[in-house]
């Protein structure tokens, strides 16, 4: 193989990775997050689940909703659905604890155990690069309204509903997307 064809190769493969990365780049399940315990996680990992990222908070009027995150957690999980949360205090400062104290919060009062991470800002100048691709891709598009709203994310990594606050865990229209998300 001559020098020119390989090098029209390399050049090809290159153009190729970075087409690659650019979308990974808008892509909700992509870079790496803090857990609740301080531990790195590649949202890479949740790719090709169905995955419901929620922005939560100790002390808020929904704050019950963490009961039925888990039950949802509990009834779909060995079907390929994950709840991620996440918690942020950017709502009427609902959630001043630390990481221990939320962790702790949320494992003795709700029995939480779906992935939980380290508390983040969703809305702002300091907002998450994860809310920031969630905010700007989601239909509607728009900052997050109030702590525990929800994106679902498909098998495909790509956001498949928006659900606000007042859509509970247990309400028929996110149950009923979670499950169409499942069954693609």
């Amino acid at each position: 193989m001559s020098n020119v064809v390989l090098l029209a190769i390399c050049a090809l493969c290159g153009l190729m990775t970075m087409f690659a990365d650019t979308s990974r780049a808008d892509s909700p399940l992509s870079g790496t997050m803090k857990t609740i315990d301080g531990k790195d996680v590649d949202l890479g990992t949740y790719q090709g689940k169905v995955v419901l990222i929620v922005n939560v908070a100790s002390r808020c009027g929904a704050t019950p909703q963490y009961s039925g995150l888990q039950g949802l957690y509990e009834k779909y999980k060995d079907k390929g659905f994950v709840v991620l949360g996440f918690p942020a205090n950017d709502f009427g400062a609902q959630e001043p604890g630390s990481d221990e104290q939320i962790k702790e919060f949320c494992s003795t009062k709700y029995a939480v155990s779906f992935p939980m991470f380290s508390k983040i800002a969703v809305k702002g100048p300091e907002k998450a690069a994860l809310y920031k691709v969630l905010t700007e891709t989601a239909d509607p598009s728009g900052e997050v309204g109030w702590n525990f709203e929800k994106f679902l994310i498909g098998k495909d990594g790509k956001i498949a509903g928006r659900f606000k606050t007042r859509v509970s865990p247990d309400d028929a229209e996110l149950v009923s997307a979670i499950e169409a998300a499942l069954a693609k």
